[in-house]
């Protein structure tokens, strides 16, 4: 097995193979990585006659996506059920969370477009007009455009508790907006899906304290990834590859809110740690 990784900076692609960094070529893209009939190989051609290079610098390092759009699975671990049941009781709307965790179908909504997504170290977003608000760790797949699941990075799913809680009709406002979504620090680029003991992170930093802290591991995920990957391409086309956030396991306590200046760090094995801050609100 042969695994790149893959990082997106402010002038082109780098890979890494077996600690070695090489700069790929301008028509190196993700979008044409994700459209090549095989992804992995075509980045292996990339590699071999890119030009060796020093690791980049973290603050040239930005949010690893091209034309793609971001996708999301919810309910797909328990912990995440019980987290939704409980914020939709207000508006009557629990049964239908506890109902998709054991349903044929799982929850899939679209979460981003590339301008709504913010690398690492840059700085995601609350909604002014909530007052309940979460990051939500999540391994985030890399999609080709045939349907291949190409790799994995580290994503983060800012919501709004109290808008999605309020009425299930909201979801579409409690997670897309701008700042909303978070990708990175790299894309790992393999043939061999990530293992069922995957280890999920993160912790909340605020005033230079330890606010949150929590973790979970894929075993814990009820579907699988093949799965949420399928219901996605069901009459649907992705011509430059997608990304799918397969849902989180970690959910903080009901009387948690995101404040901002506050700092979200979320690892994943293999894919590293993303760091954002919380902006202010403006």
């Amino acid at each position: 097995m042969v695994t790149h990784h893959l990082l997106a900076t402010r002038r082109g692609l780098v890979a890494t193979r077996d600690g070695e960094h090489r700069r790929l070529g301008s028509d190196a893209t993700l979008d044409a990585l994700l459209a090549a009939p095989s992804p992995t190989a075509t980045l292996g051609d990339w590699y071999d006659t890119g030009t060796p290079t020093e690791a980049p610098a973290e603050e040239d390092v930005v949010a690893p996506i091209g034309s793609q759009e971001v996708w999301a699975a919810g309910v797909t671990y328990l912990r995440s059920r019980v987290a939704r049941v409980a914020e939709a009781q207000q508006a009557g709307g629990d049964v239908f969370y506890d109902l998709v965790y054991d349903a044929d179908r799982p929850e899939l909504f679209f979460k981003a477009t590339g301008n709504r997504v913010v690398g690492p170290g840059d700085e995601v977003r609350i909604r002014r007009d909530s007052h309940w608000n979460v990051p939500e760790p999540e391994l985030a797949l890399v999609l080709s455009s045939s349907g291949e699941i190409v790799g994995f990075t580290i994503g983060n799913d800012m919501s709004s508790r109290s808008i999605e809680g309020e009425n299930p009709l909201y979801l579409p406002q409690a997670k897309v907006y701008r700042g909303s979504a978070a990708l990175g620090p790299r894309l790992v680029v393999s043939d061999e899906l990530p293992p069922p003991s995957t280890s999920i992170s993160m912790s909340i930093v605020r005033a230079g304290g330890e606010v949150f802290t929590g973790s979970t591991s894929l075993d814990q995920l009820k579907r699988s990834l093949t799965e949420l990957v399928e219901y996605l391409f069901r009459d649907n086309e992705f011509p430059a590859g997608a990304f799918l956030m397969t849902g989180t396991g970690i959910v903080p306590d009901d009387d948690f809110t995101l404040e901002p200046g506050d700092t979200i760090a979320i690892t994943i094995d293999g894919a590293g740690t993303l760091v954002n801050r919380v902006a202010e609100l403006d």
